[in-house]
Order: structure tokens, then sequence, then C-alpha cells
């Protein structure tokens, strides 16, 4: 019989397949084997969530296996807010983020947006303060100001790439908030590259 890592691994390799049922079978296999373990729950509930929204369930995925190397119990508890949190409490999901931004600024390599700011002002550019960060730093952003503001920014410099990368990721918090659905416009039909 195979060990739980290896039941594990192949679990992850079908969920990134976007193979749900099968990986779910395999989750729930490996969560029979150790019914106490909360993380082999956690993916059965990520799996749940693919079924109604694969980007939101991959999005959560990438993150839960970076965070739990770092402190496993709070990146439990944070997916398991996120995933209650969809149902439309938009407060206690910018709560949530802007935990998670204050507490993982160091970790991320990451820069919180008014400290962006002030770097856009000291390079009196905005083109020439983001490619200085862009392949080493994230910005962190905790307020939906601050979030439109940028993406806004991204697009009037040509950062299209980027802007529609924050979009579809913040989409999934304001699936029908208008600022992003007009963001979502000025982008415009242009051609994505590398889009994936």
């Amino acid at each position: 019989m195979a060990s739980k890592s290896d039941i594990l691994k192949q679990a992850h390799s079908l969920f990134s397949g976007r193979e749900y049922d099968k990986a779910l079978f395999l989750y729930s296999q490996i969560t029979s084997l150790d019914p106490t373990n909360e993380e082999y729950k956690l993916y059965c509930l990520i799996c749940d969530v693919a079924y109604d929204n694969e980007e939101k369930a991959q999005n959560m995925f990438d993150y839960f296996i970076v965070a739990k190397d770092e402190n496993l119990d709070a990146a439990i508890q944070y997916i398991k807010d996120i995933i209650h949190a969809y149902d439309g409490d938009n407060d206690k999901l910018m709560s949530l983020l802007k935990d998670f931004a204050s507490s993982n600024v160091d970790s991320l390599n990451a820069i919180e947006y008014k400290d962006f700011m002030a770097l856009v002002e000291s390079r009196g550019s905005f083109k020439e303060a983001y490619q200085d960060i862009m392949f080493s730093t994230k910005v962190s952003i905790s307020k939906k100001d601050d979030l439109v503001d940028f993406i806004d920014k991204l697009i009037e410099n040509d950062f299209t790439n980027t802007a529609y990368s924050y979009l579809d990721g913040f989409n999934e918090f304001f699936s029908y908030d208008q600022e992003l659905m007009n963001l979502y416009n000025k982008l415009g039909n242009e051609k994505i590259e590398n889009k994936s």
C-alpha cells in the first residue's frame, strides 16, 4: 500500500491538473487513514470550492502550500476563514487581507502600498518605481481603494499583464464590484501575453 506522503503527492498533482474528483478521492482516502489531521480535511474543502470556482480554489491551494511551512495551524485557519468569508462578507475579507498583508510584508519580501507610493514620489514616476521593484518585491495592499488606484496606475503605465493578474486575483474577493469591473473595461480587449 502507498504511503500517506505518496498519496498526498499524487493528490496534489491531480489537484494542480484540475482533476478534482480524483484528487478529492485521494484526499478522502488519506483523511480516513488519519481522521484527526486538519490539513488533510482542508484539502477536501478546497476541492469542494473548486467545483464552484476553479481559480479561487487554485489560489487557495497555492497560498496554503507556501504558508503551511511557516505556520500550519495559522494557514489552516486562514483558508477556513477565507472559505467562510466567500459568502459575501467583504468586510471580513478585507480584514483577513489586511492581517495577511501586515503579517507577511517581511516574509514575502513585500513593500506596503504607502511605502511604494513614497518610492514613486522620490523617483518621480510610477513606471520607474515599479520597474525598480517588479522582479524582487511584491506590493502589499490592504485597502480596496489602494488596490483600485494601484491597478489603474498599472494600466496607465502599460503593465497590462500585471494589472490583469491583480484583477483576476482580487476578483475572487469582489466579484461584482463596479470599480473593478471598470478597470476590466479600461484594459479593454488588449491581448494579454503570457497569461496562464
